[in-house]
């Protein structure tokens, strides 16, 4: 095997360095906001009951992921007809005024301000995902492709584990954090904005037409288009339960923690921060192992081990919690039953990482220019309706009784059943592992 190229060197190019900042902050802020809120619900709304906080936590994470569903249709046709480089800038400025906003909510501490902010969030990054993933191929080398999603699935989820680390440790400082919460998130904006201004310009692949009023329309031919090509559509199935997978996950993470784990704010950021490097480092292993190829053989790999963690993480979680106990972080890592719990979770989300990274290339690769951002598209229509099914799904489970490991083992289960049918329906992916193998690429 040939030596392994440093995919860092991208991110010292103007076609990618400015993309990869405006996207990193973006992220930052959005993770930043809502966790902070998730946070503070499970925590410090004190007079709700646990199942109250449970339906409020997966209420408010279906909130952001709604508009998704909504408008990303009508995102894809202005990503193909409008320069990309410029649309990048107008969400931009909307992020910036939807901050304002949002800082509102923040300093006055009021719930029916702060939730509805993240319908206004999800808008505008549901404007930006079809774009982002289509600029990158225009901007790119096909040698470059698997390097560059593997570096901007890594900045997503590093600036998912900085905005995880400052919301949690903000929040908890009562209300001083929130007004810093709010001064940040409306600084980090105004950066991402100066960012994109450095993104060179990505002409219109297609023509120009108004954008039509029915969603409903819009969404249905934005979907035929994104199932047209059988691969495409078996990739797009994978990323969107990757979705499904994730959300349901990280959504339970600060009830688990307080309610399961006993442990207090610190203890949510850690694992929120664990999950975050797990989730860079495998993408940016897939980006290596690949070595400047698209390697569907990896996401096989990728599901194996979101199957066997995610069910060890549902078995690990210590009994005989003490009700109303918060543990510090240095009570938590003193034990070992919490070491395994975090080993779990860094090695589902490694695997995550290796299983998402080889999707998203392959839907580039594989879609024509002309109607690339209206495929995205219609993959982040159903990514979200996958993200609000998971957490209508949680809300189910949970509300009948369930607790949070249970649902973690189902998720697990499903994920092993979910892959198989992907892999029967797309068995190109078992056929690609097993030349992969046999090239002398053995799995890490």
């Amino acid at each position: 095997m040939g030596q392994l190229k440093n995919p860092f060197h991208l991110l010292a190019r103007r076609r990618l360095g400015p993309l990869f900042l405006t996207q990193f902050l973006g992220a930052f802020n959005d993770n930043l906001y809502k966790n902070a809120l998730l946070i503070l619900i499970a925590y410090q709304a004190s007079t709700l009951s646990a199942k109250s906080s449970h339906l409020l936590i997966n209420l408010s994470a279906g909130l952001f992921i709604l508009p998704f569903f909504l408008f990303s249709a009508s995102a894809g046709q202005l990503a193909d007809q409008m320069d990309k480089a410029t649309l990048i800038r107008r969400i931009k400025v909307l992020e910036v005024l939807i901050m304002l906003i949002g800082t509102a909510g923040l300093v006055s501490g009021k719930l029916w301000v702060l939730i509805p902010v993240l319908f206004l969030m999800g808008t505008q990054s549901s404007f930006f995902g079809p774009v982002k993933y289509a600029i990158l191929p225009q901007h790119l080398a096909n040698t470059e492709l698997v390097e560059g999603n593997g570096l901007v699935a890594m900045g997503t989820f590093l600036a998912i584990l900085l905005g995880t680390l400052a919301g949690g440790l903000l929040v908890a400082m009562g209300e001083s954090g929130c007004w810093i919460i709010a001064m940040v998130v409306l600084c980090v904006a105004l950066g991402g904005w100066w960012a994109s201004r450095a993104i060179p310009p990505a002409k219109p692949a297609a023509t120009w037409r108004p954008l039509r009023l029915n969603l409903w329309r819009e969404i249905r031919q934005t979907l035929n288009q994104a199932t047209a090509d059988k691969r495409v559509f078996a990739a797009i199935l994978g990323i969107s339960w990757f979705w499904f997978f994730g959300a349901l996950l990280l959504t339970q993470i600060p009830n688990f923690t307080r309610l399961h784990l006993g442990g207090n704010e610190t203890i949510v950021v850690g694992l929120l921060t664990t999950f975050s490097l797990g989730i860079g480092g495998g993408a940016l292993l897939a980006a290596r192992l690949s070595a400047g190829r698209v390697e569907p053989g990896l996401v096989p790999m990728g599901a194996l081990g979101m199957s066997l963690f995610g069910l060890d993480l549902g078995l690990a979680t210590p009994a005989g919690v003490a009700e109303g106990t918060l543990l510090g972080i240095s009570t938590v890592l003193s034990q070992a039953a919490y070491w395994r719990v975090l080993l779990d979770l860094a090695l589902l989300s490694l695997s995550g990482g290796l299983y998402i990274v080889p999707l998203y290339a392959m839907v580039q690769s594989l879609t024509a220019a002309h109607h690339r951002a209206r495929v995205i598209a219609g993959n982040n229509i159903l990514n979200a309706l996958y993200m609000v099914l998971s957490a209508v799904f949680a809300i189910t489970l949970l509300g009948f009784g369930m607790e949070i490991p249970g649902l973690f083992i189902t998720l697990a289960l499903m994920n092993a059943l979910y892959a198989s049918l992907l892999f029967n329906h797309a068995p190109e992916f078992l056929t690609a592992l097993r030349q992969w193998w046999k090239k002398g690429h053995p799995p890490p």
